[in-house]
């Protein structure tokens, strides 16, 4: 009987001691993705103070513009330019994200890293300038957490620091797996933003369309 008593005292106590830690994981994951919001929100009050007016209701698609009233943009007459940056304690930004349909508004980094994704969305590849553009960001749910859900027609901004604004609309959204993050890369959507899945077990690509830009 003692020793079913020791064999019982040990289980409970290795129990307690393993849903203890989970409750630790659980509420360090929660204080990071908050950290992470305020940092983001912080950056993003910044970021649009220092932007330019985003041109809006005068300016028409490409398709609506006759082509002797359009002027060229510097980007479109030369695609293969660096996109700007804009400095802001420290890090580099290239512009703001923006998913109105799910309430985001987001800084978006001009180079990518572990680090850095724990402070805003990231460019992982290419540029909205040559029409590949793709975005990384972690699955808090105040960055990218929620875009994995976003159905076909959901419409997707992007704006440059100089404030450029490019329009997209989620076209399909893929599954890949944790290892291949490279296939996240595709020349053929104009925008895909990557994240993962709950518990990392695989990545997540929004493949999106551009829509018009001003």
């Amino acid at each position: 009987m003692k020793r079913k008593g020791k064999a019982g005292t040990i289980f409970i106590t290795a129990g307690s001691l393993l849903l203890a830690a989970a409750l630790l994981l659980v509420g360090y994951n929660l204080v990071d993705e908050y950290r992470a919001g305020q940092t983001a929100n912080h950056v993003l009050e910044i970021l649009q103070q220092r932007m330019p007016e985003t041109p809006s209701d005068g300016m028409r698609t490409q398709e609506d513009a006759a082509p002797e009233q359009m002027e060229l943009p510097d980007y479109v007459l030369n695609p293969d330019m660096e996109m700007p940056i804009q400095e802001i304690e420290g890090n580099d930004y290239i512009g703001l994200l923006e998913i109105p349909s799910l309430g985001l508004s987001l800084p978006v980094m001009s180079e990518w890293s572990y680090p850095r994704l724990k402070i805003a969305p990231c460019l992982y590849h290419g540029s909205a300038y040559t029409g590949s553009l793709t975005i990384a960001a972690h699955n808090y749910r105040t960055h990218f957490g929620m875009v994995r859900g976003a159905p076909a027609g959901t419409q997707v901004f992007f704006t440059d620091v100089k404030g450029r604004r490019f329009s997209y609309e989620v076209s399909t959204v893929e599954t890949i797996e944790a290892t291949a993050i490279e296939e996240a890369v595709s020349e053929a959507w104009n925008l895909t933003l990557i994240t993962c899945t709950p518990g990392g077990q695989a990545r997540v690509a929004v493949r999106c369309i551009k829509i018009f830009y001003y």
